[in-house]
């Protein structure tokens, strides 16, 4: 499909409407929090239905919708860490246990905020090979891969609270990886908490606490690029229309994530990558997806 640039913005999205962003926001919701990829399935729902290719912007600009629905679902950890860590400065506490999880989630982003700006030019240019259906079926393969090696290692005992501040540093670091559409920042970062032994729904608590500072970054920056791109009136409507489809599709995701991963393991969440992948390659190869 055509990309269509405004100032070296993509803003395929604009051409689509109400209704096809509202499908799409719902997309979005659905995907951007389980560990199953965003991109690959933004990219691919409109290629398979022959709508225009939203766009990088779209997609960036859309996790401020995951942010709202992971703020108001996880509140009384947002305000524990905020309210506690600012009681613990005062009271130069340095080892509140509120202090100490701020500090790992301060740490753990880092590594992707190093490389989103090294990288920001190349990830959501026009026509940016990132986005093309070979990286992200490959991506989505390999992650795939990776889940089901961190489910079998995993011994799944530790909680959020026994996490050293090496611990936060290593899945911050498996963080950087979401910058690659199809790794999934909710997938990259689950895999490395399971890794560490995290249980499972341990895991997924600490990887939503961690994407929210990654999450506010890069939808706030993009929404600056769109502002400074001059977009109409009627664009930033239908940009509304998505986040708030979004935001609500995102917390019932959460929602139902939470009490899956409290009975049962990640291995659906592997199978689905390793066969959407497949599909992707598949229709690459065979039937001229691009």
């Amino acid at each position: 499909m055509a990309d269509v640039c405004t100032q070296g913005v993509d803003t395929g999205f604009v051409a689509l409407g109400y209704a096809k962003i509202a499908i799409l926001g719902v997309v979005q919701g659905l995907t951007e929090l389980l560990p199953v990829s965003s991109t690959a399935h933004m990219r691919l729902v409109p290629a398979l239905l022959g709508w225009q290719d939203p766009g990088s912007a779209f997609s960036a600009a859309m996790q401020l919708a995951a942010l709202a629905a992971i703020v108001s679902y996880f509140w009384s950890d947002v305000r524990y860490v905020t309210f506690g860590s600012l009681d613990a400065i005062r009271q130069r506490d340095w080892r509140s246990p509120a202090m100490r999880l701020a500090i790992a989630i301060v740490i753990a982003t880092v590594p992707i905020v190093i490389a989103g700006l090294l990288l920001s030019s190349s990830l959501n240019a026009c026509g940016t090979s990132f986005r093309s259906l070979w990286v992200i079926g490959i991506a989505c393969l390999v992650m795939g891969l990776l889940l089901a090696v961190a489910e079998l290692y995993s011994r799944h005992r530790k909680g959020i609270e026994q996490m050293t501040l090496m611990d936060a540093l290593f899945v911050g670091i498996t963080q950087v990886g979401a910058l690659v559409p199809g790794v999934s920042r909710s997938g990259s970062t689950l895999t490395g908490a399971l890794f560490l032994g995290l249980k499972r729904e341990e895991a997924a608590r600490f990887s939503f606490l961690l994407g929210l500072p990654a999450i506010a970054l890069a939808g706030l920056k993009e929404l600056f690029e769109l502002y400074k791109a001059h977009i109409p009136m009627e664009a930033w409507s239908v940009l509304l229309v998505g986040l708030i489809v979004g935001s609500i599709s995102s917390f019932i995701t959460i929602w139902g994530l939470m009490r899956f991963l409290e009975r049962f393991s990640t291995w659906p969440f592997v199978i689905y990558r390793i066969v959407l992948g497949v599909v992707i390659l598949f229709g690459v190869l065979t039937m001229g997806w691009a």
